[in-house]
């Protein structure tokens, strides 16, 4: 993942001014809010990146949609409204994020299934998560139907695929090289 060098300005900004004030942990509960709140709903997303919404209204808009977060999160988005920045601000979050869990020496695994995970298997993945890292980890589930069957784990830069879809692709690939 890619994140602007911008992005990682604002998000380390962010984190050093909510240790200062002590408000670390809700600042990254919103940080994820935005996350998945902009993540889940395109409009909103098109609506922040786009040069033709005028600020105030990316301002009131952002106030609007996250009208319970802290003064720390609302400054942010005031930072980033001034500054004509609001397309970076899923950048930030994510960023944010990663921060805060580096900070506390954990880092985020991704599982990625077909189905809903159940409580045994995540155990599971979590260990095997555990042992990639050298740390503890926070376990982001994703579902996805497409891979089919399986699971994909992502941890930092290491990715296990065993998924149905993978292995197809792997058959495929050998059937087509005979």
């Amino acid at each position: 993942m890619k994140l602007s060098r911008a992005a990682s300005r604002y998000a380390k900004a962010i984190l050093s001014l909510a240790i200062d004030k002590n408000e670390a942990v809700a600042v990254n509960e919103e940080m994820k809010n935005i996350l998945v709140t902009i993540h889940s709903n395109k409009e909103l997303s098109d609506f922040m990146s786009s040069p033709l919404v005028k600020s105030e209204q990316k301002r009131g808009a952002l106030q609007q949609v996250f009208k319970d977060a802290g003064t720390i999160t609302m400054g942010s988005f005031d930072l980033l409204v001034d500054n004509k920045r609001t397309d970076i601000l899923m950048d930030v979050a994510t960023k944010y994020v990663l921060l805060f869990e580096e900070m506390n020496k954990r880092e985020i695994a991704t599982v990625t299934t077909a189905v809903e995970i159940t409580a045994d298997l995540e155990k599971k993945v979590l260990a095997k998560a555990k042992d990639l890292a050298g740390k503890e980890i926070t376990l982001e589930k994703k579902i996805d139907p497409s891979i089919v069957g399986g699971f994909i784990l992502r941890v930092g830069d290491q990715e296990i695929n065993a998924s149905v879809a993978n292995k197809l692709g792997e058959l495929k690939r050998t059937f087509a090289s005979n």
